[in-house]
């Protein structure tokens, strides 16, 4: 090797080496500058780590004791403490017992979870023979027993004599619906009236 390369090459190296503790000496200077904002944020992520998973065990212990209560609710419908514990560990599963009890006792209760809301009037119009709350029930499109709410409208009408309304009230039921065999059954009925 040549002297002229030999310089070229610990010049290299000391420029490589200017470089490497020009970087350390900003990145100390960055580390200084903000050394409490790294800090705060490493412990914000340590916290909110902990904190999920702390979170995430508390609702699965819920979630847990809510279905045990709900069990003992549903062997014995008077266990006050198990529908006290439901209450607190999940409303909506306690409003499903609360449901399930009316049901068992031919009661009415206000629920507030839409599906069983409209359960609950279509039994209640079904047990007080109300064909107009039936024919309520059976315009809302998304009402999941519509085409069953139909059927019991019309044989509600033709009990009451009224046969016309009833084969009207029958066409509104699709060939695609569970209620529909149903319905042929009371069409073949209503075409001797």
């Amino acid at each position: 090797m040549s002297i002229k390369e030999n310089v070229d090459y610990v010049k290299d190296e000391l420029s490589s080496q200017e470089k490497f503790l020009e970087n350390f000496v900003k990145g100390e200077r960055f580390y200084k500058k903000y050394k409490t904002l790294i800090f705060a944020f490493i412990a914000i992520i340590i916290v909110g780590s902990i904190g999920t998973v702390v979170k995430n065990s508390m609702d699965e212990s819920n979630k847990l004791e809510a279905n045990l209560a709900f069990n003992k609710v549903l062997q014995n419908s008077n266990d006050a403490q198990a529908l006290e514990e439901l209450k607190n560990k999940n409303a909506k599963l306690y409003e499903i017992a609360l449901f399930l009890q009316a049901k068992k006792d031919n009661k009415a209760v206000e629920v507030n979870i839409p599906l069983l809301k409209e359960l609950s009037k279509y039994q209640v119009a079904l047990a007080n023979k109300n064909v107009d709350e039936l024919n309520n029930l059976s315009m809302q499109n998304d009402f999941l027993l519509k085409e069953f709410a139909i059927f019991n409208k019309a044989l509600l009408l033709s009990n009451e004599g009224k046969y016309e309304d009833a084969k009207a009230a029958l066409k509104l039921i699709p060939q695609t619906s569970k209620a529909f065999e149903l319905s042929n059954l009371l069409n073949h009925y209503l075409l001797t009236k």
